[in-house]
């Protein structure tokens, strides 16, 4: 065989598209770019390609070791020699070659199909898998470096660890300021005692009017609670779909998606227009769309984590059964032997143009370690280049390579589990799917850190503080916000003109501004430290940063990331790298996108509260894109204490100010 060089460079391979098998007088086979017909044939398939990752670089390290080719004994070469009779000098003999080679390449999935030049044959290659693999493998950049892959999931990792407000946090607990923490519920208690005493005085009740109260209760308090439940069971239906995949009925990458974006929406405007129908108060109505929205992005996480799982599920499946045609007995045994020429492997099933573009699996390998790869990859590839066949040793490296590639895919299929076996497709059941809709996360993983026992203690103390600070809201909203809001509405009925009601928005800004501020913060605190936690508690759920100290927020953009980290999370992985991934899209690209469809969904709430579409609170979270990029010049880069002030403002000023601009205009 000819001298092995390093390959250097790509280029070289890019000028023949199509291979010739030339049959010599004496029966041997050579292969040559076929310069009798460039245009000629079928054309090159499309290959298929599949996202996948390797988990650290010692696994990569390791996996390509083996990549290098053993010995050759003298019984596996002989296993490979099929030879003429020198004796024999018929012409019929070289059609008994043409045979066994035909057969012997009907492994590979290559077919040798007759041209009008007597003795010519054309290569048709109909093995994309193989392909693939042997692109992913052999293609390396001229200078050694790897270029990695955008994945369309980021590797999100869930640890243990606790909320900032939480008693069991030994950090918030040792914190200099927990004083304030303190000093606020004081305030507070302060406030509902100076409430109930004016309640008393007005309306002889420490309750007031309490109108809030009986708009929750005045109609179909029942029928909500059975909506909430129909629609948490019908989400089951993203589990049928993954069934339905991975028996073969359906394809993820063809009509599976479809299926599920379609059903998402179904499931979407279902529940958005019920309480439309049943004319809810806007109580029942935020209830149920923001429950609707969680369910939404649990489905979406589930749906298509799991459908990129089945497409590399299937696709070592594929390569299993390749692995089996190289140990074919057919091709380990050949027949009609002679001394007088090797029987090999030929590479025609490899497309020479498909020799342009770079490894996508491999990372940083040590240059010593990559070094001992790079001799037999290059002859491989030379092979290619010169239409020589592969030998034995260069076909058990290709073995190799799939084994190799196959491993791989088994680790992404194992996801992160340590501790269970609940790997895909194990973790298709009811048990998995309805575990996994109750836990206070968006995001799906086959395994989440878990706590030993629930603290039956712990859940009683969030629970009475959820129903707590939800009275609280109440009192407020009763006795600050509603009387506000009632007085605009009154006006509006009775014809106030539209000059008139903006000259009253400074005063009603001003009326909403502390109160609403103050409800803004007890929203949050009663979600994302109350209920979360009930949940996690409830579900042994170990992993507690539902967020981040978002209070010192120099900017924008980290608040977005710090104040609702479980959203974050689902829109880092499904959106904004996602978007990158699949749609080619910059990094900014994908940042305006993700701004974009969260300042949506922010508005869809709106619409429902307020019975209309207006966009205050979209331009207004839009906005934030500017003031991010401020953020990074000169001005404010490295002065946080003026950026946390400028982001105090927008957050004390910013909801009284949309709110006041929807009932006004």
């Amino acid at each position: 065989m000819a001298a092995r060089t390093p390959l250097s460079t790509v280029s070289s391979f890019e000028g023949a598209s199509h291979l010739i098998g030339v049959l010599a007088a004496d029966g041997t086979a050579s292969l040559q770019p076929d310069s009798l017909n460039p245009n000629g044939g079928t054309g090159t398939p499309e290959l298929y390609s599949q996202d996948s990752t390797v988990s650290s670089e010692e696994s990569v390290h390791g996996e390509l070791h083996g990549l290098v080719p053993e010995p050759v004994t003298e019984s596996e070469s002989a296993v490979l020699r099929g030879h003429h009779s020198q004796n024999s000098e018929d012409p019929d003999d070289d059609t008994d070659f043409k045979k066994h080679i035909s057969q012997r390449r009907k492994s590979l999935t290559v077919r040798l199909e007759k041209t009008d030049q007597a003795g010519r044959y054309q290569l048709t290659a109909e093995d994309p898998e193989l392909r693939d693999l042997l692109k992913q493998g052999f293609e390396r950049s001229k200078d050694g470096g790897i270029k990695k892959k955008r994945s369309r999931f980021s590797d999100l990792v869930f640890t243990r660890q606790f909320t900032a407000f939480d008693r069991h946090n030994s950090e918030s607990a040792s914190s200099p300021f927990h004083g304030f923490f303190s000093l606020f519920w004081m305030g507070v208690s302060l406030l509902l005692i100076r409430i109930s005493a004016d309640n008393w005085r007005t309306y002889g009740s420490i309750f007031g009017g309490n109108e809030i109260v009986r708009l929750m209760l005045s109609r179909d308090i029942v029928v909500m609670g059975f909506t909430d439940g129909v629609m948490c069971a019908s989400t089951v239906f993203c589990l049928f779909l993954q069934k339905m995949i991975l028996h073969g009925y359906l394809t993820w990458n063809r009509s599976g998606w479809i299926v599920q974006n379609t059903w998402q929406l179904v499931f979407l405007v279902a529940y958005l227009a019920f309480p439309a129908y049943r004319n809810w108060p806007w109580t029942h109505s935020v209830f149920i769309t923001l429950h609707c929205i969680t369910m939404l992005m649990k489905q979406h996480s589930y749906a298509f984590y799991n459908g990129h799982l089945s497409e590399l599920y299937k696709r070592r499946r594929i390569l299993e059964q390749k692995l089996e045609a190289l140990d074919d007995p057919e091709v380990m045994s050949p027949t009609n032997h002679s001394p007088s020429s090797d029987v090999a492997y030929v590479t025609s099933y490899l497309d020479t143009k498909d020799l342009d573009q770079l490894s996508r699996r491999r990372k940083s390998i040590p240059e010593k370690k990559m070094q001992e790869v790079d001799n037999d990859i290059s002859s491989i590839a030379d092979a290619i280049a010169s239409d020589a066949p592969l030998d034995f040793a260069q076909v058990r490296s290709l073995r190799k390579l799939i084994s190799f590639e196959i491993q791989s895919i088994t680790e992404e299929l194992k996801g992160k589990t340590s501790t269970t076996q609940n790997h895909y497709p194990r973790n298709l059941t009811l048990r998995d799917f309805y575990g996994y809709i109750p836990l206070p996360t968006v995001v799906y993983e086959l395994e989440y850190p878990r706590q030993p026992s629930i603290n039956w203690s712990y859940v009683a103390e969030k629970t009475i503080a959820t129903f707590g600070v939800i009275g609280v809201m109440i009192v407020v909203s009763t006795a600050y916000i509603y009387p506000v809001v009632a007085h605009v509405v009154h006006q509006k009925e009775d014809g106030m003109p539209l000059k008139d009601r903006l000259k009253e928005i400074p005063w009603v800004f001003s009326d909403l501004l502390f109160p609403f501020f103050m409800e803004y913060i007890l929203s949050w605190y009663v979600i994302w430290e109350c209920v979360l936690n009930v949940l996690a508690e409830l579900t042994l759920f170990a992993d507690r940063g539902f967020y981040s100290d978002w209070w010192n927020s120099s900017s924008w953009d980290q608040f977005a990331r710090d104040w609702n980290r479980p959203v974050h999370n689902f829109l880092l992985r499904h959106v904004y790298h996602s978007s990158i991934a699949t749609f080619n899209l910059s990094r900014s690209s994908a940042t305006l996108l993700t701004f974009l469809l969260s300042a949506c969904v922010h508005e869809l709430v709106m619409a429902v509260i307020f019975q209309k579409v207006r966009g205050y609170l979209l331009m207004a979270q839009m906005s934030q894109l500017p003031l991010v990029v401020l953020s990074r010049t000169r001005f404010l880069k490295g002065r946080d204490i003026l950026g946390n002030m400028m982001f105090w403002f927008g957050l004390f000023v910013g909801p009284s100010l949309l709110c006041t601009l929807y009932i006004l205009l």
